[in-house]
């Protein structure tokens, strides 16, 4: 075994010394180490303990972790992983972390105790790490909450997301129940970092935090303004919140129609009929540059008067009118033309049914034509009667 461990020495030498020359404090040997040596911990609850076991400038080799001095009743796992350990490996200059898990029986009265961590190698390096737990009175839960950005603007079909980071300032893990409460329709929900599943809780180690997404959306029909919404976290009696606002800006929102509400009309075929659209906005904020445009059937023609629209304030209306030709070489029946509007963002259409007819001079040339067939048959009828009374 000494041999093994001389060869060892021998084969890893340059690397140590390579190390050891790049550790410019020039201290070495092995080290325990801990945030908070000395800490509360409560009876009847599980309290964590981080310690970081360092190599400094030594040789890799196992490393034998102990506990001594657990005070009666009491259970102290070393973990590492999330795992039981009993040992670890520690590179060169590196750190690897192990967990001290405390179980404090429920009925341990007040007062303070004393726990020592050691690890111990196979070259005869060793380090010790006393700990001091005192059993104390639980302390209440505390809470934090901070919202980056805490304003956002955005139009009334805008998302808006807030990163929020919730602080748990206590001695022990929590459970955070999140609410958000806005005005009247407006929808939020939370997700956990980039995550897409919603929550309504969150895990919070002790003293550690996490970071939340809020996501709130506005109805639609929202007029521009600063809206506020309050944001709160709660855990065993403990609350902590923040308002975060929306800063709406105005949105407008068209559509297209006719002035009686009919999507459908009649034409003579190769004559122009003119029908009567309407333009209105429903929305916040003007509709600036409404161009119209159309599409009807092959060899037809169509024309807007007015072609576009300046502007379109909200809740106004603005008629347009729209000519439609039909072809000279249509036939009479039922075609379908298809009547657009556009303004910057927002579009709107529409499709109108046009019942084609035949032109009223030819149906008059038609009558006309049956009725002259029509005295020429009764001519001939009369004719052949009187020859057949001649004889």
């Amino acid at each position: 075994m000494r041999a093994l461990l001389a060869l060892l020495v021998l084969l890893l030498a340059p690397v140590a010394g390579a190390h050891a020359q790049r550790d410019s404090s020039g201290v070495k040997g092995l080290f325990l180490l801990t945030d908070y040596p000395s800490q509360t911990v409560r009876a009847g609850e599980v309290t964590t303990i981080r310690v970081k076991v360092n190599n400094a400038g030594l040789l890799p080799q196992p490393l034998a972790l102990a506990l001594n001095g657990i005070p009666a009743g009491w259970k102290i796992d070393l973990l590492g992983g999330g795992q039981p350990v009993g040992a670890v490996m520690v590179g060169v200059n590196q750190d690897v972390t192990v967990q001290l898990r405390v179980e404090v029986p429920k009925n341990t009265p007040p007062g303070t105790q004393a726990v020592v961590l050691t690890a111990k190698g196979q070259m005869g390096q060793q380090a010790s790490l006393p700990l001091t737990l005192t059993v104390g009175t639980e302390t209440p839960a505390r809470l934090s909450l901070k919202s980056r950005p805490p304003s956002l603007r955005g139009t009334p079909r805008s998302a808006f997301e807030y990163t929020l980071t919730v602080g748990n300032d206590s001695g022990k893990d929590l459970t955070v129940a999140l609410a958000a409460q806005g005005p009247a329709n407006f929808q939020s929900s939370f997700t956990e970092g980039s995550g897409t599943n919603e929550i309504s809780a969150i895990s919070i180690e002790a003293g550690q935090t996490k970071d939340i997404m809020l996501k709130v959306t506005p109805p639609r029909d929202m007029k521009a303004g600063d809206y506020p919404v309050l944001v709160r976290v709660a855990a065993e009696g403990a609350t902590a919140d923040t308002r975060v606002t929306l800063q709406v800006s105005g949105q407008g929102r068209l559509a297209l129609s006719t002035s009686d509400g009919r999507l459908s009309g009649e034409a003579e075929i190769g004559k122009a009929s003119t029908y009567a659209l309407v333009l209105s906005n429903d929305g916040t904020a003007p509709l600036d540059e409404v161009e119209l445009s159309g599409s009807v059937p092959a060899g037809w023609k169509i024309e807007f008067d007015p072609k576009s629209i300046v502007s379109i304030a909200p809740n106004d209306k603005k008629e347009v009118q729209v000519v439609v030709t039909p072809a000279d070489k249509a036939i009479a029946g039922d075609y379908m033309a298809s009547f657009r509007a556009a303004a910057r963002g927002e579009q709107a259409s529409a499709d109108f049914r046009i019942t084609v007819t035949t032109s009223t001079l030819w149906g008059i040339v038609g009558v006309a034509i049956i009725a002259v067939a029509l005295l020429a048959l009764l001519g001939a009828v009369a004719r052949f009667a009187a020859a057949r009374r001649g004889r």
